[in-house]
């Protein structure tokens, strides 16, 4: 009956927010390291020049 929906809806609940806790633990420790190793290798990681945007793209041509 209800009270069974207001069981599985709690523990659905718990479970999605632990599930989500647990990610975003996971994607911060995966940025702090990813980090902390390009700070500690710069060398590794320059800086790309700066290019205009019509380097970047081809040349349009229209087909008809």
């Amino acid at each position: 009956g209800v009270h069974r929906q207001v069981l599985f809806t709690t523990v659905g609940w718990f479970v999605g927010y632990y599930l989500a806790k647990r990610t975003e633990y996971i994607h911060a420790k995966l940025d702090r390291e990813l980090f902390e190793y390009v700070r500690q290798h710069p060398e590794d990681f320059k800086a790309a020049e700066k290019r205009k945007i019509g380097e970047l793209l081809e040349d349009f041509y229209p087909v008809r």
